[in-house]
């Protein structure tokens, strides 16, 4: 009597059941020691729209040493797209990584909004002073003008001062050419920020040259500007006497930023030209209604 072929189950109910995991599942090596897990490293890509965008190739090539020797200490914080990770905060150590031949690295998976991407990757950077002048400032840029920040925000944000958000800011009224000699260390944030009262951009440039060829100090260059500006100056004419119908406007003008303000407003005009405005406060809290009316 011929016996029965059996068919045995050796391969099991997998074989049975097709692979339904994503690349990013097959990519993923599940470690959920505290919230690390390990993924393949061609699964990783860079955010297109971080801050940061020159990296210094001899400080990438010390980290990968590092990394060849001791891995990678601090995971990267990455979120999940539909078939890669984008990362948020590590790009540098992914770079070195990869110069290092690692095929996996550790990563922390977020859900984030975009503005908190912007936020964590500005912050990240600006605490390891790895952007340039010019990165910081257009990053400053995109999170006044994408998010609809005010100043005062973004310094709150990445625990700068308003008046160094403002600076950065400035640099990038600079000509072109001057904004790429400073990424390029050519000239200091210092002295771009006194060439920033130069106008003509083709002068700008050329005392931006100026200052690297003769390696200018700051100082220098605010006294050469100075002595510059005043050579173009014109002659100062003669300044017409303030009319009654002029002071009776200023007087108007002052009333009326006192009521929305809220506080003593004197307008002191010296010519019809020229003068000052004094604002007084009181407190923390009125100083700050004051710059919240003006940033409004």
């Amino acid at each position: 009597m011929a016996g029965t072929k059996k068919h045995g189950l050796g391969k099991g109910l997998d074989s049975l059941i097709p692979d339904k995991a994503t690349p990013l599942q097959k990519a993923e090596r599940e470690e959920k020691k505290d919230g690390v897990t390990i993924v393949k490293i061609n699964k990783v890509e860079p955010n297109r729209e971080q801050p940061r965008k020159v990296f210094n190739e001899d400080a990438l090539q010390e980290l990968s040493e590092s990394i060849k020797q001791y891995g990678i200490i601090q995971p990267l914080l990455v979120q999940k797209k539909e078939d890669y990770y984008e990362i948020i905060a590590g790009e540098r150590r992914w770079r070195a990584a990869k110069k290092a031949g690692l095929e996996e690295v550790p990563v922390i998976i977020r859900d984030l909004s975009e503005q908190e991407i912007v936020e964590i990757s500005l912050i990240e950077n600006i605490q390891r002073e790895d952007l340039n002048p010019i990165e910081e400032a257009l990053a400053y840029k995109r999170l006044l003008e994408e998010f609809d920040m005010k100043q005062d925000e973004v310094a709150e944000k990445v625990s700068k001062s308003r008046a160094a958000v403002t600076n950065s800011l400035r640099l990038l009224k600079l000509d072109d050419r001057v904004q790429q000699m400073l990424v390029d260390e050519m000239i200091s944030p210092g002295h771009a920020r006194a060439l920033l009262s130069i106008e003509d951009p083709d002068k700008q440039y050329e005392f931006a040259q100026r200052i690297f060829d003769e390696k200018m100090s700051v100082r220098d260059v605010e006294k050469e500007v100075k002595k510059l500006q005043n050579g173009n100056r014109p002659e100062k004419k003669e300044e017409e006497p303030l009319s009654e119908e002029l002071l009776t406007e200023y007087a108007s003008i002052e009333e009326s930023l006192k009521q929305k303000i809220g506080t003593k407003v004197r307008i002191q005009p010296k010519t019809s030209q020229s003068g000052k405005i004094e604002i007084d406060y009181y407190s923390a809290e009125e100083f700050e209604k004051i710059m919240n009316y003006f940033n409004s």
